[in-house]
């Protein structure tokens, strides 16, 4: 069996052998099958552009596969609640080191079959390291400012992230986009804006919360410079916000993430599933720690981090700050990590006070990340939790402090790890993604917030997509308002990857039952999938969207 698909002429020239090239040199390729002409496929693009390439001639009465079911879709104003609408993040790189819109007709392409899936918009990163790259305050939205335009022609809405973060060293990451070059200028001159840890190593994906009221960006905040930076988008793109761009994801942390980077996998530092390493060894954090137990009499308290919380790659019990009844548990203990994980907090609540204030009244939602940091979940400490920055144990909620502190600016929080079951998970590891994401839909519940989600990993199967239809119920706590999709790739342009994802959407579409796709349809929806025999066909071609 064959898919395929059309687009415009003006997008693609089927007789133009030149563009015919390896499927690894492109971003994705369809295959494209020569057959009998009472066989074919019809795509109605979001244009209403129809590009036949079958006869007229007896395709009503051929056995075919429905590959989408496209009528009715739905958009946010439904009155349906139990709809969860599905976005797809784009890659990484769509847009180059150069400002451009990367593979501009490839993009095109895509968009146009995701919007015939179903799905309801796409999300993608806007890097600070790109727009910024120039110069303080010297702004190049050019190539987002295509990608928007695109976007709306497809009929699509967009999920926009501001991402303060380098793109380079964590999972998934298949491209380097490092922070703007004059704030690596002003790193290289002061070490101690970046977190670093008990040995010294420093980690330049994000700027140390440390200083965030310090004017050590050439005479700036770094609050002052994200604001800066959310300003110049929403006075770019006023007249999409609210329409188009339907949310801005402010972002916090390392991936964009309101998370120490305690657990970073460049250069090996970290292996899964280590417990990582406290990021409170900068100078301005050590002056805050220091400030703060001098302010409760405990001036010794302040002199460092823990000694004894151990290495990125071991496990609880191997020390003894994590242990079952280990440091965590006593006075110091709680005075730490209250200190730690209360840093983390204000951090947010200073980004996003200035993220409401910029984007209120645009008719833009505004979300944040949290990571799932699933990994000794079970143990008594919750060490990997611990160390990224929530002081979640068993007996200690670190969510819900999170939660009502994104319920002060109306925030969406933005949870990942939703399509993980604990009985994947390698034992070891004490892992419970599950009770995990039970424990944040409780804690948005309790604070009166919408959850959204999105998969921790790329995932094609069913079993994955059978847990977030199941985790998007309202169940237990809050159920999703919103699920982002990782990744968009050649891959899930695959057949039965792409089978899987659209039966996903219409599940979604459906309030989380499992549905299943009709075997045929004569309504004339917009995208089949022909029953194509061995003997029809003739020649398999590729066909490049580039």
């Amino acid at each position: 069996m064959t898919l395929t698909l059309r687009c415009s002429t003006s997008l693609i020239n089927l007789r133009d052998t030149k563009c015919l090239k390896t499927p690894v040199e492109f971003f994705h390729t369809i295959c494209f099958a020569q057959i009998k002409p009472s066989r074919g496929i019809r795509v109605k693009n979001s244009m209403t552009q129809e590009a036949q390439v079958l006869s007229t001639e007896g395709w009503r009465n051929e056995k075919r596969e429905k590959l989408h079911t496209l009528s009715g879709v739905h958009h946010n104003n439904s009155k349906d609640d139990s709809r969860v609408p599905v976005f797809v993040m784009l890659p990484l790189d769509t847009v180059t080191h150069g400002g451009h819109l990367n593979k501009p007709r490839a993009m095109n392409a895509s968009l146009m079959a995701l919007k015939s899936a179903g799905v309801e918009g796409v999300m993608v990163d806007a890097w600070w390291g790109l727009v910024e790259k120039d110069g303080p305050l010297k702004y190049n939205w050019e190539g987002y400012a295509d990608l928007v335009q695109m976007v709306q022609k497809h009929g699509l809405k967009l999920q926009v992230v501001m991402s303060f973060h380098q793109c380079g060293g964590n999972v998934g990451d298949s491209c380097s986009i490092p922070l703007p070059p004059w704030v690596l200028e002003e790193i290289s001159g002061n070490p101690d804006l970046v977190y670093t840890d008990r040995s010294g190593r420093r980690n330049p994906e994000y700027i140390s919360l440390g200083c965030d009221s310090l004017p050590v960006l050439g005479g700036r905040t770094p609050v002052q410079v994200y604001s800066d930076y959310m300003r110049s988008f929403r006075d770019r793109f006023s007249e999409f916000l609210g329409e188009v761009i339907v949310e801005i994801q402010v972002g916090l942390g390392p991936c964009g993430e309101l998370r120490y980077p305690s657990y970073p996998e460049s250069n090996g530092t970290w292996k899964f599933p280590g417990i990582g390493e406290f990021q409170s060894y900068d100078k301005y954090m050590r002056a805050s720690l220091a400030a703060s137990a001098e302010a409760i009499g405990k001036k010794d308290w302040g002199k460092s981090g823990p000694q004894d919380a151990g290495q990125y790659n071991q496990f609880p019990e191997d020390t003894g700050f994590f242990r079952r009844e280990g440091t965590w548990s006593t006075e110091y203990g709680k005075f730490f990590l209250e200190w730690y994980s209360g840093k983390l907090i204000q951090h947010g609540d200073r980004i996003l006070a200035a993220a409401e204030g910029l984007f209120q009244g645009t008719g833009a939602k505004l979300s944040g990340k949290v990571a799932g940091i699933h990994w000794h979940y079970r143990s008594r400490s919750h060490a990997a939790e611990l160390t990224a920055g929530y002081y979640n144990t068993r007996y200690h909620d670190g969510y819900l402090p999170i939660a009502r502190m994104l319920a002060k600016h109306r925030v969406i929080l933005n949870f990942t790890c939703m399509e993980m079951k604990d009985g994947e998970q390698p034992q070891h590891a004490n892992c419970s993604p599950e009770g995990l994401v039970r424990q944040v839909k409780m804690a948005t519940r309790d604070a009166g917030i919408e959850l959204a989600g999105e998969n921790a990993l790329e995932r094609y199967d069913a079993s994955a997509y059978g847990q977030v239809l199941t985790t998007s119920r309202s169940d237990s706590g809050n159920g999703l308002s919103a699920f982002t999709y990782l990744r968009m790739n050649k891959r899930l342009f695959e057949e039965e990857n792409w089978r899987q994802l659209v039966q996903f959407v219409k599940s979604m579409q459906d309030g989380g039952r499992n549905t299943k796709l009709a075997e045929s349809d004569s309504r004339g929806t917009d995208i089949y999938v022909g029953f194509i025999k061995e003997k029809n066909v003739k020649n398999i071609k590729e066909l490049a969207l580039v």
